[in-house]
């Protein structure tokens, strides 16, 4: 069995990620047993839940102490003692911060179709592409011509989102960090506007975008800026709430929105969600987003950093801002 680096929770954040709370150690790979495979990682997936996993429970148990940081990824079978897996299939799993993981039944490995590229699995035909369409088409329910106002724009799962809103026939409207991530959602993704909320009085620019207020407001973000949408919604307008990253480093100093009321004068509704609830309708949603591929209607945008060592630091990356699109770790060749 090959040697298997690993990177482990070392300590608990109390702030922002730092490499202090990761270390890296090499073992034994386990044996195979009888229904597992065991796979090579080759891609990870960078996302705010890991965040969340490194300090408590959330909608799964918070990451052991001593224990590989858990990540979605995408990974090739090495080993199959499973008849639906045959080695060198490719599969999206859950084989966390490692070179090699056994996975069984539990962990419910995916087939990869021949053809998508291991970038796309974990981008627009992954959780990311996925959480943009069922977030926006079942929570939000868009009608053609309404305004639908994405925050985090630029990033892997906002700038789905308003494509997405562009081809159902909305206004789109994009919050992001910079003046070149703002072009970007402008001129090579389609949106109406952007705002760039380091440079610019979000509040103020709602109102100039939206002139008739938020139709869906389609939050990454949380704090400020979503207290910002609440004041601007339209009568029965929806939020989306699927993250809140401006909140995750210090829950104990957790931004409170003071516009709330507004969704009683406003008839609005404000629902959160989480992906693994769509599971079973997966293939919908990718056979939807594909359709808007292959017509040209929708981009997508990755960061890869190299290295498994650098898999901390890219989780640093995230919450930084410093990257576009989908934020991803090569472990290796595929």
């Amino acid at each position: 069995m090959p040697a298997n680096r690993q990177i482990l929770l070392r300590a608990r954040p109390t702030g922002p990620v730092g490499p202090e709370l990761f270390e890296t150690k090499t073992t034994e790979t386990p044996p195979v047993g009888e229904g597992e495979v065991l796979v090579r990682t080759l891609y990870l997936s960078i996302d705010p839940t890991i965040r969340g996993w490194i300090e408590r429970d959330t909608y799964l148990p918070r990451i052991e102490l001593g224990a590989v940081v858990r990540s979605a990824g995408a990974a090739v079978v090495v080993e199959s003692r499973n008849p639906k897996f045959a080695v060198g299939d490719r599969v999206f799993a859950m084989p966390g911060w490692q070179e090699y993981a056994v996975l069984g039944e539990r962990d419910r490995p995916t087939k990869i179709p021949p053809g998508i590229e291991l970038r796309d699995a974990l981008s627009v035909f992954g959780v990311t592409g996925m959480t943009a369409y069922f977030g926006l088409h079942d929570i939000g329910k868009p009608k053609p011509g309404e305004t639908v106002v994405v925050s985090g724009a630029a990033g892997a799962t906002g700038s789905i989102v308003g494509q997405l809103a562009r081809a159902h026939g909305c206004r789109a409207v994009g919050i992001a960090g910079g003046p070149a991530k703002c072009k970007w959602l402008t001129e090579e993704l389609g949106f109406d506007a952007a705002i760039d909320y380091k440079a610019e009085d979000v509040s103020k620019r709602l109102g100039e975008a939206c002139p008739q207020g938020i139709d869906v407001f389609f939050d990454n973000v949380g704090g400020p800026i979503l207290d910002a949408a609440l004041a601007r919604l339209a009568l029965r307008g929806r939020v989306v709430l699927c993250g809140a990253i401006s909140q995750y480093e210090d829950l104990s100093k957790a931004y409170a929105p003071k516009n709330y009321m507004n969704l009683i004068s406003k008839r609005g509704r404000m629902e959160g969600f989480i992906i693994l609830d769509y599971a079973a309708r997966f293939a919908e949603g990718a056979m939807a987003v594909g359709a808007l591929i292959a017509q040209g209607k929708l981009k997508h945008r990755t960061t890869v950093v190299d290295g498994l060592e650098h898999a901390p630091e890219a989780l640093m990356r995230l919450f930084s801002g410093d990257h576009e699109g989908k934020l991803m770790v090569r472990v290796a060749e595929s």
